[in-house]
């Protein structure tokens, strides 16, 4: 496992920070904007993927 890699939140785990998700699945087929204090939504019927790694922060910090 790459220690680098972003932390995928499962579906249905409290958002803790508002952005852009994408599947891990590694076809990069699948994304979800969430936002903070929502839930993660379920990952698509096709997706092989665990959870939805952090993309794109909606309000990154400076």
């Amino acid at each position: 496992m790459n220690s680098d890699a972003p932390k995928a939140h499962h579906p249905g785990e409290i958002v803790s920070e508002s952005g852009i998700y994408e599947c891990d699945c590694a076809r990069h087929h699948a994304y979800s904007t969430d936002v903070k204090g929502h839930r993660f939504p379920p990952l698509p019927d096709a997706c092989t993927g665990n959870g939805w790694p952090l993309k794109a922060a909606a309000h990154p910090e400076s």
